[in-house]
């Protein structure tokens, strides 16, 4: 199945997201950038440095913690994404805001799901990107890219799901978030046909 971001931008006209509605969690969010490149959708990652507070090394989606000069979860995703990966704001067209997500960090993380016609030049921030990394969907939508392991977390047993780019592994919340969009968004799709 092959997805457009008038797939994605269809399927937030019908869309109800679900809130976690956990005051004790510290609320956060996330850039789900969907963007055209070599003649299909990509989405853009980011790993982390060693450096950073949380989720050392692991690839992530740019993004981060809610701050009191964030007039709301979307202004977060952009503002993180500029000083992160010097993307600019106004690039981004924001489609929606997905299901929120629990993280076992103590997190409730806002996936901001948007498009952009392409991707500009970007600069890591060097203390806390170590690099910039352009997924095709694609991966995601094979299932022989994906890989699941049974772990507790927070003393729950959960599926936790892997996907191999390259020598890079993309699991925990970022795997999580995007298998779970993904997953919806066909679900969607199928049920318009």
């Amino acid at each position: 199945m092959t997805i457009t971001v008038e797939d994605i931008s269809s399927f937030f006209k019908r869309f109800c997201r679900k809130e976690l509605k956990k005051p004790h969690l510290k609320k956060a969010s996330v850039l789900m950038l969907f963007y055209p490149k070599n003649g299909e959708l990509h989405v853009l990652l980011t790993k982390r440095t060693e450096g950073v507070e949380h989720h050392k090394g692991q690839i992530s989606f740019p993004g981060g913690s809610h701050d009191d000069v964030d007039s709301d979860l979307i202004m977060t995703a952009l503002r993180e994404s500029e000083e992160e990966i010097g993307l600019p704001r106004k690039v981004v067209n924001v489609l929606g805001l997905f299901d929120e997500y629990e993280t076992p960090s103590g997190f409730a993380v806002t996936p901001v799901v948007a498009s952009a016609e392409a991707l500009p030049p970007l600069t890591p921030h060097a203390a806390e990107v170590a690099e910039i990394l352009e997924v095709p969907l694609s991966l995601f939508m094979d299932g022989r890219n994906e890989r699941v392991e049974r772990r507790v977390l927070l003393g729950v047993p959960v599926d936790v799901y892997f996907y191999r780019y390259g020598e890079h592994q993309i699991w925990g919340a970022t795997a999580a978030i995007l298998r779970s969009f993904l997953l919806s968004l066909q679900q969607s799709l199928e049920a318009q046909t």
